[in-house]
């Protein structure tokens, strides 16, 4: 009997498994489309969810948990696509199933898996759940400034029925039993966020993914979604340079470093796993692999926070924007700040060919007494053009270190330009090849034509800096940290991970490969970077990539810069008058004052961007509006020491400063430069003005001094083609125009007092010297302002005037 129960089994299994062959040679698997993918094309997991040959376990209820430590275990549902039809119309959703393993009780269908709560600041809670085994122990991490995460006790710990309450100054978490799930409050009471869960299905006719991981039935990988719930009118706003609505409610946000080609697309140069909320809170979402985040584009309800990682692990961060940034570059890292020379005008084109170039564009800013600091080398250096292997031509540069030394002399720096991938016929790719030092294939040869450096290789490292150190020994400034983005996504490194996990870290790896050689060699920490991930804030500076020479790449411009600045980069910069073509004079003319009311300033793009090869008239336009920003550097200096000391940008969106202004919320076409001056750009052509919205208080034209009441305002522009309004009751120092700030005088200050009334001033003041922040408050007496303190006695004298008329 026993014989004929084992036949009839096998017989069974044997039908079954024809049977489900013949409906897998007939069912489409997928609903995506067919892989047409292009090389580096952005990683987007959100298929993944969405696969119905996939397996779907749903956080259900937590089965263990232990208050002291915050650790416990949670149940997962497994689930799989079943499709429902009605009235013609076609719904997958997720239901329940068995296991499908052989033998069944050696596994877990509904998998119980660790999870864990801990406590970072009084301000950060991390949560980290886990789906599988892991072999390896926490590793230091390159995202994380100390290479790990500190813990805080001030927590207060109380039962609660059905749950577990958490406690510190600014808010509270919740962890409920079952339905599992864990609810963020603020100080107030009020709720944030919370996970979602399978039962919240029940609400809709339109199913979602819950809080949940996929197993994929090609390859078993898995991967996490974190599902949070969105409020009625809640914004959302970071996840790096991003070119698109500043508000990312209702996108789709996929995180994967790309050479985006332009600042008017989807892809990134720059994304950041971090965002923030207009509700109160921020998410870091602590991984390299690639990350799909719907911001409520599907469901308007609920985000969708798809992480390629196999297991999770999330920072949350309690408080208003400037708390959050905070928190959060605590943790990732602040900007160090760049030398006071890198904050003067960068001069540039593509490129620069001969030491002649170089001696000749250094000339004729001194001859038109146009302020810069930098010259910028750019791909022409070499002896053929593009090809980076880190000589001067000798054909066409002399005696390079000597070149270096008298543009020095007559105060400007040098920056070459280089890039981490070789071509076939550069003389250091054989070198490359021999040495192991490129990102591999499977099968251990090159993944792509060009050798690409492997970062993870301590080797590599070792021979790529010392290329770059024999540039900066010769007294080059700064290098330009360009690309980055192409990393092999299916590559083999030197980590011993695949490209899944290494793509978006190597910007990071190559950012501070560069930036450490250069503050060995120099003392200064300065890259010039395209691409980022997070923690590249901790390596200035960055700049936004090739824009078009058009109205809406330069407004798509600000958006990137705005959106980058809300995950923590003080400094940035971009290409003014845009990259691609010749500028329009008329353009030049109002994106020129945008690219000097920002930390870094830039000319670069296809030829001419020298200002003497329009016209005169264009030319003394460029003066008058660099003239401005090193006349404003003493505003500069203080305002970029105090933003790299609390994680702030310095291209500020209004809400940073003014959360609880409405409007604020709104405006993605202004800016705050540092937290007193307010920025609006011309962007349309021909305008002579536009509307502006001002946050809540009085504001003080710069130009016109005309004074202005907070909300919308029809505001023209003064003589240079920009709208720019002080913060009623700031003090904004300003020194003496000198040709570089190597030749600033510090010792003699101004200080335009912008009060309306008789009420106080204060402002901030930093000398390069020795960089010390102090902050200044002015009183009127009689009909004058004086300083109430002087941190400076004796070492600065000031001119004390009023910017009001």
């Amino acid at each position: 009997m026993q014989k004929i129960n084992r036949i009839n089994c096998s017989f069974l299994i044997a039908v079954l498994l024809l049977m489900f062959g013949s409906l897998r040679a007939q069912l489409p698997l997928a609903s995506g489309a067919p892989n047409q993918a292009l090389l580096n094309e952005p990683v987007d997991i959100s298929e993944d969810f969405r696969n119905f040959s996939n397996t779907y376990f749903l956080a259900d209820s937590l089965t263990a948990f232990d208050p002291a430590t915050g650790r416990g275990t949670v149940r997962w549902m497994r689930n799989v696509y079943q499709t429902r039809q009605a009235f013609n119309n076609m719904l997958a959703f997720l239901r329940p199933i068995g296991g499908n393993e052989f033998p069944g009780l050696e596994y877990e269908a509904n998998p119980h898996m660790p999870f864990s709560l801990e406590f970072v600041s009084p301000r950060t809670v991390r949560i980290r759940m886990k789906t599988g085994i892991e072999t390896q122990p926490d590793q230091p991490s390159l995202m994380l400034v100390n290479g790990f995460a500190p813990t805080d006790r001030s927590w207060k710990y109380s039962k609660i029925e059905g749950g577990h309450k958490y406690t510190s100054a600014f808010g509270s978490v919740i962890v409920r039993i079952s339905p599992w799930r864990i609810e963020f409050y603020d100080a107030q009471g009020k709720l944030l966020t919370q996970t979602v869960n399978q039962v919240d299905n029940n609400e809709t006719y339109t199913p979602f993914v819950p809080f949940a991981y996929v197993r994929r039935s090609s390859d078993y990988s898995r991967s996490v979604n974190a599902a949070f719930s969105l409020s009625p009118g809640e914004k959302i706003f970071g996840c790096g340079e991003s070119f698109k609505g500043l508000d990312k409610r209702g996108q789709k946000v996929v995180l994967w470093t790309d050479d985006a080609n332009g600042v008017q697309n989807e892809t990134m140069y720059k994304p950041i796993p971090f965002f923030m909320s207009s509700r109160g809170y921020g998410m870091f979402m602590h991984t390299s692999s690639p990350i799909s985040c719907d911001f409520g584009k599907y469901y308007n309800s609920v985000a969708n926070l798809m992480i390629g990682d196999e297991s999770l692990d999330l920072f949350v961060f309690l408080g208003e924007p400037k708390d959050i940034l905070d928190a959060y570059t605590d943790l990732t890292g602040k900007a160090t700040m760049p030398p006071l020379w890198s904050f003067g005008l960068w001069m540039s084109r593509i490129t620069y060919f001969s030491e002649a170039d170089g001696r000749k564009v250094a000339a004729d800013l001194r001859k038109n007494r146009i302020p810069a600091d930098v010259i910028h080398f750019d791909t022409g250096w070499f002896e053929n053009d593009w090809r980076c292997d880190y000589q001067f031509s000798k054909s066409r540069f002399d005696n390079p270190e000597k070149m270096i030394a008298d543009l020095k002399a007559m105060g400007l720096h040098v920056c070459l330009w280089q890039l981490p991938y070789f071509v076939p016929k550069n003389s250091l790719y054989r070198e490359i090849i021999d040495k192991g030092l490129f990102v591999k294939n499977n099968k251990g040869n090159l993944p792509y034509e060009d050798a690409v450096l492997d970062f993870s290789n301590p080797a590599t490292v070792d021979w790529y800096q010392d290329k770059i150190a024999g540039l900066l020994k010769l007294g080059v400034g700064a290098i330009k940290v360009d690309f980055g983005e192409a990393a092999p996504a299916n590559g083999i490194f030197a980590s011993g991970r695949t490209g899944f996990y290494e793509h978006n870290l190597y910007p990071l790896r190559y950012n501070k490969a560069v930036a450490e050689i250069t503050k060995k060699v120099t003392g200064e920490t300065l890259i010039w970077a395209r691409s980022t991930w997070a923690g590249s804030q901790r390596y200035p500076l960055h700049w936004g990539g090739d824009a078009a020479n058009t109205d809406n790449a330069m407004a798509s411009t600000l958006r990137a810069g705005l959106s980058l600045g809300l995950c923590g980069f003080t400094f940035w910069s971009h290409d003014i008058g845009g990259f691609v073509n010749r500028t329009p004079e008329e353009l030049y003319r109002r994106w020129l004052p945008f690219g000097m009311l920002t930390s870094h300033s830039r000319t670069h793009g296809a030829p001419p961007k020298e200002p003497w090869e329009y016209n005169d008239d264009f030319n003394n336009a460029f003066r008058m509006a660099d003239e401005m920003k090193y006349r404003l550097m003493p505003y500069i200096y203080a305002q970029s020491k105090y933003a790299s000391e609390h994680g702030l940008p310095m291209v500020r969106a209004l809400f940073v400063e003014y959360p609880h202004d409405a409007g604020s919320w709104l405006v993605d076409d202004e800016y705050l430069f540092g937290s007193d001056m307010l920025v609006a750009p011309l962007f349309e052509a021909g305008s002579t003005g536009r509307n502006v919205y001002l946050p809540e208080g009085k504001w003080i034209d710069y130009q016109t001094r005309k004074v202005y009441e907070g909300g919308w305002h029809r505001i023209e522009a003064g003589k240079i083609p920009v709208v720019v309004l002080v913060r009623d009751g700031a003090v904004i120092p300003h020194i003496n125009v000198a040709q570089s700030t190597r030749d600033l005088d510090w010792s003699k200050l101004e200080l335009v007092v912008y009060a309306s009334g008789d009420e106080k001033a204060t402002g901030k003041i930093c000398l390069p010297s020795d960089q010390k922040l102090f902050d200044l408050a002015v009183a009127k007496k009689g009909t004058t302002f004086v300083l109430e303190n002087d941190p400076l006695k004796n070492v600065v004298s000031w001119k004390i005037v009023s910017g009001v008329k």
